[in-house]
């Protein structure tokens, strides 16, 4: 005698003959949080730091090397671009004041290249003129040397994102020049014509400052601050130390 014995339900069979898939189990809790969300960057940032002080392109490195991808650093202006365009990466910090042309020059021939690359300007200069001038050539935000390591670390986050960042006191500049209150044009195209040590001269003659108290200011010779003045005026199209004093004071740069 033959005993039929009765098929054995599949796993997730359902009356009628119908199939259901088993439902797959839960996942755990930390599994859930272990797995990358859309959109969430698994990579650190990757940084460019451009400054002409070695001492100080060191700390940066040290400071924010642990949270940022450091690829690259330069300190002059020619090195500057070659490093940026062969890296790419997410964020450049640059100082304004560069041999070789300064960071305005860096903005201009790396946004003829990658126009979208993302600046932050990071200078020991709080002056109007600098910030306007580095802002106008596409830099995304502007902050001092004497930021803290963490809000370094979150400037470049935001700038990497999207926004603009300024230093509390430097915000006003970009909205002044915004405004209409300061004459941009005027600062950027002039002032860029020339280097750090003229600028500093000019101050100082503006302020009324003979050549010999220029000089001892500067810790250079008297002939070294008239052949600076003498460029000076040649660059600005000026007669004299009378006009000189007034182009600094229409300026603000006094």
């Amino acid at each position: 005698m033959t005993i039929h014995q009765p098929d054995r339900p599949r796993a997730g069979a359902v009356p009628g003959g119908a199939y259901e898939a088993p439902e797959a189990p839960a996942p755990s809790p930390q599994a859930e949080s272990a797995a990358p969300r859309e959109g969430m960057r698994t990579a650190p940032l990757r940084v460019v730091v451009v400054d002409d002080h070695d001492m100080f392109r060191a700390g940066v490195k040290h400071e924010i090397g642990g949270r940022v991808d450091i690829v690259g650093d330069a300190a002059d202006a020619g090195r500057a671009v070659k490093v940026i365009l062969d890296t790419v990466p997410d964020v450049v910090l640059l100082d304004v004041h560069l041999p070789g042309g300064g960071g305005v020059e860096v903005l201009r021939q790396v946004h003829q290249r990658h126009p979208d690359l993302r600046f932050l300007a990071l200078s020991v200069s709080d002056a109007a003129e600098d910030v306007i001038s580095v802002i106008r050539a596409g830099a995304r935000g502007y902050v001092t040397k004497s930021i803290s390591a963490e809000e370094l670390i979150e400037a470049i986050e935001r700038v990497a994102g999207g926004d603009a960042v300024f230093s509390p006191r430097l915000a006003g500049f970009v909205l002044d020049a915004f405004s209409g209150s300061i004459d941009v044009a005027s600062v950027d195209e002039e002032l860029d014509r020339l280097s750090p040590r003229e600028r500093d001269v000019l101050r100082l003659i503006a302020r009324g400052y003979s050549y010999k108290e220029c000089a001892k200011e500067l810790f250079i010779s008297v002939k070294t601050v008239e052949t600076h003045v003498s460029s000076v005026l040649r660059k600005l199209q000026l007669s004299n130390r009378h006009q000189l004093a007034r182009w600094a004071n229409d300026r603000r740069l006094v």
